[in-house]
């Protein structure tokens, strides 16, 4: 419901907090090592729920554009690999869609993997 609070991104920043903060800290080895993976998976966690609705509507849109066709992520993104392996779609079209949806992607899962030398500007 809209106004409810904690937030499920407030929620998954406070558990982020604990691990950074107090656990990670407090731990060793083995169990350093797990805090850091789950803190890092909850990164993620909270970039998809913030940045994921909006990529993956702005990838659609570029497909429809690209494509000439109408259809759900899944289907256009099948159809434009499709043409890809049949060498009916190549240009600077295609590699502007497949540099920025590799962008929008790391944006979610290592925004740290998009320095200058990334190559994958738009």
């Amino acid at each position: 419901m809209a106004g409810d609070r904690p937030s499920a991104d407030e929620l998954l920043e406070a558990v982020q907090e604990f691990l950074v903060e107090d656990a990670m800290p407090a731990l060793d080895g083995r169990r350093r090592f797990h805090a850091r993976v789950a803190a890092n998976a909850i990164a993620i966690a909270r970039r998809e729920m913030a940045l994921g609705p909006g990529f993956r509507a702005a990838e659609r849109a570029r497909l429809i554009a690209l494509l000439g066709q109408d259809g759900d992520l899944a289907t256009l993104t099948m159809e434009l690999r499709r043409r890809i392996e049949a060498g009916e779609a190549a240009g600077d079209a295609v590699l502007r869609h497949l540099r920025q949806t590799a962008r929008e992607k790391l944006e979610i899962a290592n925004p740290g993997y998009l320095g200058d030398d990334a190559g994958l500007r738009p």
